[in-house]
């Protein structure tokens, strides 16, 4: 007799995993908090975290929009603008540092800088170098954009019942004298890099640990009810600035945020963690998900991380939701059958205008390597 003799099928790789198909592996997720239609659920962090909250708004769940975009401006512009991709208009939160910063902000904004690049007589928000494509035509305007957010990122943490944080990077980028972060190294979307004035500075398990639980019960501090639900991205690195190659840097940056998020969401009640990442990267999978770049997530993969999202949930908490997409799991076995990589345009299970806005591929931009 031995601890093992009695442990479910799931338990074991074999019946769990290799035994099965691919589109079968689904109860991989115990959800600890139960999401209701009526639950108003936040959605920040990196690029994979807007395929969230598309996903709750299309199965008919209560996603969280506190910075709506202004009336009669189209779906296509709004996006442009960065409206309706996070709950509030804060670009990518990549790392547990720049989200407690944002908190910071958002309850004392006497800490906030009052730095701001201009470049051909444009203003760009350091903080948000994406937020609009060609700058802000003042300060002041800019100034009042960054207030506004601030403001509706606040408001969605008062009002959200559940909190989902999608963490991407370990690699960040700070003032060297101030101490404050940036979401991108200056000088790639916009303003000047200085190497006496911005510094570089690859996250380890502890600094990033104690950035997320300090940022987790802050929000309690604000919201005693809210629920946090973590995910860690697949989308791999565009560069890095760490030395290495790219291909161990990711794992490693990887395997320290998966690490974080376990500890987190196995010693405090209110955190959850959901898998996502072990949908797209893990071997039964055999990079299926991804596009030939072999970076960005397939709109098939991100159908599968919501299904398997929405199925755990529903078996353990049920619900009335609205009608499934048709045919999803039928229709992404019909492609693969065909030996077709999944594209973004495959019927029914996304399209084009779903590709999420990711500041770091702006790195690209900038290689000179062959």
């Amino acid at each position: 007799m031995n601890p093992y003799q009695n442990l479910p099928d799931n338990s074991f790789w074999a019946p769990a995993v290799a035994q099965k198909s691919m589109f079968d592996i689904l109860e991989i997720w115990d959800p600890k908090h139960k999401l209701g239609l009526a639950t108003k659920v936040a959605t920040y962090g990196s690029c994979f975290a807007q395929h969230i909250g598309r996903a709750l708004k299309q199965r008919g769940y209560n996603w969280l929009v506190t910075e709506p975009s202004p009336l009669m401006m189209s779906e296509e512009t709004a996006k442009k603008f960065n409206y309706g991709v996070f709950s509030a208009r804060t670009g990518n939160i990549y790392t547990a540092s720049l989200l407690l910063q944002w908190l910071t902000w958002a309850r004392d904004r006497s800490k906030i800088p009052d730095e701001v690049w201009v470049s051909d007589g444009r203003y760009y928000d350091p903080f948000r170098p994406n937020i609009e494509p060609l700058g802000f035509g003042t300060r002041e305007e800019l100034m009042s954009s960054r207030s506004a957010a601030l403001d509706a990122f606040r408001d969605s943490i008062l009002q959200a019942g559940t909190f989902v944080f999608t963490m991407g990077l370990t690699e960040s980028w700070f003032n060297r004298q101030a101490g404050f972060e940036y979401p991108m190294c200056p000088g790639v979307i916009a303003g000047e890099y200085n190497s006496e004035e911005h510094q570089f500075v690859n996250q380890e398990y502890p600094q990033i640990r104690q950035s997320l639980t300090k940022a987790l019960r802050l929000m309690r501090a604000m919201n005693p009810d809210l629920r946090i639900l973590l995910t860690v991205s697949p989308v791999p690195l565009t560069a890095t600035n760490s030395g290495r190659h790219v291909l161990v840097a990711n794992m490693a940056s990887k395997s320290i945020l998966r690490s974080v998020a376990d500890s987190l969401a196995r010693n405090m009640p209110f955190v959850d963690y959901f898998p996502s990442f072990e949908i797209i990267t893990s071997p039964p999978f055999r990079g299926t998900f991804y596009e030939p770049n072999l970076r960005n997530v397939t709109s098939a993969g991100v159908a599968q991380v919501m299904r398997v999202f929405f199925e755990c949930l529903s078996k353990k908490y049920p619900v009335a939701q609205r009608p499934k997409p048709p045919g999803l799991k039928q229709g992404l076995r019909k492609i693969l059958g065909r030996g077709r990589p999944i594209a973004a345009s495959a019927q029914g299970v996304g399209s084009s205008t779903d590709a999420e806005i990711c500041e770091e591929e702006f790195l690209d931009l900038h290689r000179t390597g062959g």
